[in-house]
């Protein structure tokens, strides 16, 4: 399974914000070690954002091109739709529902079985959630100590769209997310014209 394995700090300095969500990822950034401030072209700009974008997401450019491309299909905003695509992913939603600290470690769960969608097991991070699934913890998962603290310590969740049970370990997609909810820095405006002159 092909993954981003850059170091994440080192591309959030390069990508002048914290995609990661760790409070120390731009720690070295008042240092001058993050990505200079010369003037981007049009394309630079656009550029900028779609690499923000994917590295939110951790997405590869192929499986990014592949959201992109459904999303100029669908009948609402194309910056919305794609949106809603990479919120939808299982290892989108098992971080933001709080079983993994980083979208890194959450993938990792879902590729080792840990994470059960609608009581059966899904190794695919890629996949889908629907309105209505049901994300939990394996049984045998939820002796792990890492697992559980990470689910329990979540007391900033605020995401509307997802509905956390934290006596059952689990969480569920209530409805799709709105543009303004998912919690994240990009004009996904600039990377829908970015990928207009290529698609």
């Amino acid at each position: 399974m092909a993954r981003m394995r850059q170091p994440r700090f080192k591309t959030c300095r390069r990508l002048g914000i914290n995609v990661c969500g760790h409070p120390k990822a731009m720690k070295r950034a008042d240092n001058g070690q993050v990505r200079d401030k010369r003037k981007l072209s049009s394309y630079g700009i656009q550029l900028l954002e779609k690499q923000r974008l994917r590295a939110y997401y951790e997405v590869m450019e192929k499986q990014f091109k592949i959201y992109v491309k459904a999303a100029i299909k669908d009948s609402e905003t194309t910056g919305n739709s794609l949106i809603k695509k990479l919120e939808c992913r299982l290892d989108n939603l098992v971080y933001r529902t709080g079983f993994g600290s980083s979208i890194r470690q959450a993938r990792q769960m879902v590729v080792h079985g840990h994470i059960l969608v609608n009581g059966k097991k899904v190794d695919r991070p890629s996949f889908a959630v629907s309105v209505g699934d049901d994300i939990s913890l394996r049984e045998k998962s939820r002796k792990n100590k890492i697992f559980i603290d990470n689910f329990l310590r979540n007391v900033d969740f605020s995401y509307p769209y997802i509905a956390k049970n934290e006596a059952g370990f689990s969480g569920q997609l209530i409805r799709m997310p709105e543009r303004h909810e998912a919690p994240i820095e990009v004009n996904d405006h600039l990377v829908v014209e970015f990928y207009s002159k290529t698609i």
